[in-house]
């Protein structure tokens, strides 16, 4: 397949799936999220790659929804808001359960939805200088899908700080918190991605496979009922006069005058 968001390469069992927006801080649009699905069908099904890495091109990881897509998000019925917000739950579910190990090599700033990627991840390795943040609150959203794996991977307490306050917070952080396996220098963060990678395809491809299985096996139960609810929840506060003036005051660079409801 041709791809226009993303690009996608395979060498040596490893297959690199780099987010190509530079101009936009490869932003999430709706493309950009069905191009990854595809690209993870791709791997899936291919025998010559067991490993995926997914990164990004230029300065940032992902600097979260693209503007445009924000934008639109004001003038759609209940309806749409559930298939966007079912799309979107589509796309982490499918990259946390993904049967091949992931690894995300963080380039630089990860933003709401691409630190929510970046937390789907089974290896997070990221660059000193790399910024993360659960922002969605600050701009009328609900982090509803993300809080479902994050709670388990921090705990509660460290959960309720990212999600609750929204604030940005470093790469030494969250190692501190087990968010980021590691930090590494920005010159060998895709050496050392492909080297814990070239690590992995040492190991039995099935027994891998398996050992995922099981591990994600404990909250699977929880995970679908907390995912369907999160879907209903994300399309229900677009419906609020607080989002539309969290999305609306972003658009214009001004400070949001929340009403509560």
């Amino acid at each position: 397949m041709e791809y226009q968001t993303i690009q996608l390469t395979r060498d040596a069992g490893i297959a690199t799936i780099t987010l190509n927006r530079p101009e936009k801080r490869n932003a999430i649009s709706f493309q950009l999220v069905a191009e990854l699905l595809s690209a993870l069908d791709e791997i899936e099904q291919s025998s010559d790659s067991q490993v995926a890495i997914l990164t990004g091109t230029g300065k940032a990881f992902c600097a979260g929804l693209d503007l445009e897509e924000l934008k639109s998000l004001l003038g759609k019925t209940h309806q749409q808001n559930l298939e966007d917000s079912a799309r979107m739950a589509h796309l982490f579910r499918r990259l946390y359960d993904f049967p091949k190990p992931t690894i995300a090599a963080v380039n630089g700033a990860a933003v709401a939805g691409g630190t929510g990627l970046a937390t789907m991840c089974d290896f997070t390795f990221a660059i000193p200088d790399a910024k993360f943040g659960y922002t969605e609150v600050r701009i009328g959203f609900v982090p509803a899908i993300v809080s479902s794996m994050l709670v388990w991977q921090v705990g509660h307490k460290v959960a309720r700080d990212l999600l609750m306050s929204g604030r940005m917070f470093t790469a030494s952080e969250a190692h501190r918190y087990g968010l980021v396996n590691e930090m590494v220098e920005p010159e060998r963060l895709m050496e050392h991605a492909r080297q814990v990678a070239a690590e992995l395809l040492q190991n039995s491809p099935s027994s891998v496979r398996l050992t995922k299985k099981l591990i994600n096996g404990f909250l699977a139960p929880y995970l679908d009922s907390q995912i369907s609810q999160a879907i209903e929840d994300n399309a229900r506060i677009r419906t609020t006069e607080d989002f539309r003036e969290g999305v609306s005051s972003f658009l214009e660079k001004r400070k949001p005058r929340w009403s509560g409801k």
